[in-house]
């Protein structure tokens, strides 16, 4: 609805305007020129996105000790120094997580914006599918890129969060020690059935 709401932001303000009214003019341009659908587009999700993003980053950032920057400032640290090297560091651990899912699903709700002729990839699928009619294969290989960007993401947001979680106890394993573990525990649980059988 937000993405239909600014692609037809026309219909409700034929221009836009900047300034004092009566007085000055600014910025005056026409809303149809103005809110491409590509704008539509990234206003909509980008705002969205940033309501989200902004109540985490201030979740993870009261939810740090106020000792903490007490102590800076009885180093004689400024506010901002405290705030880069002690508060963030330490909020990173909290903002990380929720931020990376955030991301991960604003990359999948990217396809909402193929309703208004965006050419992204769901909707230049849609237009070559439209030709060929070779519906299920084009559908699968976008399931396929969505999934690869979002294994790369995921990825690194493991990482991230291993690094800003260094210094709050054991370490986590590798992304590749994770995988070890898993096939290990695979493969334990399928050798038994193979000696019951023989």
């Amino acid at each position: 609805s937000k993405v239909i709401f600014w692609y037809n932001l026309a219909a409700l303000y034929p221009s836009l305007s900047i300034g004092i009214p009566g007085v000055v003019t600014l910025f005056h341009a026409d809303a149809n020129q103005l809110i491409t659908p590509l704008t539509a587009g990234l206003l909509a999700l980008g705002l969205n996105e940033g309501a989200y993003m902004s109540e985490i980053i201030r979740a993870g950032i009261i939810g740090v000790d106020r000792g903490q920057t007490e102590a800076g400032k009885a180093l004689g640290m400024r506010p901002q120094r405290v705030l880069r090297r002690i508060v963030l560091p330490q909020a990173m651990r909290v903002i990380i997580p929720p931020m990376g899912n955030e991301i991960i699903g604003l990359l999948k709700g990217t396809s909402l914006v193929s309703v208004i002729s965006v050419s992204e990839l769901l909707f230049s699928a849609q237009i070559i599918y439209s030709q060929n009619l070779e519906t299920i294969p084009l559908l699968t290989v976008v399931s396929i890129w969505y999934l690869a960007a979002t294994t790369v993401m995921s990825v690194g947001q493991y990482h991230l969060e291993r690094h800003f979680g260094r210094g709050a106890g054991h370490p986590a394993p590798g992304f590749l020690q994770v995988w070890r573990n898993a096939l290990t525990r695979a493969h334990a649980r399928i050798r038994p059935t193979e000696t019951v059988s023989s």
